[in-house]
């Protein structure tokens, strides 16, 4: 499928902006933006995923879509590991966490690249058309409000707590991902090209929905440098639906300061397993 450019992107919204900012600052009291959580399921040995991967870096620099912030995470899969390079940050985590979805959707194999908004919408990683549409239409459903307190980073790991109000029948999962990175592929089909990626998925655990009472928690990665995001979300165990998540930023090595993105999340809630 041929990727849309960005521009058609901010076309596509800018003729629903009016609709959508209006029903947005009518149900979040004229000033909250509401998160949404998209999902890249992606590999460094598809060379149809950079396109993917660009649109999501896209997103999430410029959020677009009015009266939201995309939280954007990059989840690299492992079955394309066999063909000549092994994606350095491929988890088979993050190919389990597809295949939930592939039986979710109802689809016949998983495939890369596929993104997903709020575990309830599934496309081509590259279609800007049908992540517009499924902003849209993520972006006006009650969200569980969400607050993270008191994230640090000492001695490889990120601790930090989490406030909502917890619900029957539903988990909460909290993610490390690498703030941005890169690498230059040797083999395979992207074989010569130099990937940027960000939000790369590095650590995913579920927690359980009894994590929301302010209990520290703690995500650990030794390996980590610079930036990284912590993203929590609250979603329905029977569907996957997300149904609140934040995120913020820390520093490794250093105390931690919330992205004044990561803020405005935190105040309406959003997340991960």
């Amino acid at each position: 499928m041929k990727a849309m450019t960005f521009s058609r992107v901010v076309l596509w919204v800018a003729l629903g902006g009016l609709w959508l900012a209006q029903t947005v600052w009518a149900q979040s009291g004229g000033n909250a933006r509401v998160p949404v959580l998209v999902e890249l399921f992606t590999s460094e040995g598809c060379s149809d995923c950079p396109p993917a991967e660009k649109l999501l870096a896209q997103v999430d620099a410029a959020q677009p879509f009015a009266g939201t912030h995309a939280i954007v995470l990059e989840e690299h899969v492992t079955y394309w590991d066999h063909q000549g390079w092994r994606d350095p940050f491929s988890l088979d985590a993050m190919t389990e966490r597809q295949q939930q979805y592939q039986s979710r959707f109802q689809l016949d194999d998983i495939y890369t690249p596929q993104m997903v908004v709020d575990g309830a919408a599934q496309f081509v990683g590259s279609n800007a058309a049908a992540l517009t549409k499924a902003m849209a239409s993520e972006a006006v459903k009650p969200k569980q409000a969400l607050a993270i307190e008191g994230a640090r980073w000492e001695n490889g790991a990120a601790t930090f707590a989490v406030r909502g109000e917890a619900e029957s029948g539903t988990k909460l999962v909290a993610v490390l991902a690498a703030d941005a990175t890169q690498s230059r592929v040797a083999r395979g089909e992207n074989a010569g090209r130099t990937l940027h990626h960000v939000a790369v998925v590095r650590v995913m655990k579920e927690f359980g929905e009894d994590a929301l009472d302010g209990r520290q928690l703690r995500l650990e990665s030794k390996n980590l440098a610079g930036p990284v995001r912590i993203v929590v979300f609250l979603a329905d165990k029977k569907t996957g639906h997300v149904l609140g998540a934040a995120e913020q930023t820390v520093v490794t090595g250093q105390g931690s300061q919330g992205s004044v993105a990561g803020g405005q999340a935190a105040a309406h809630g959003t997340g991960i397993v």
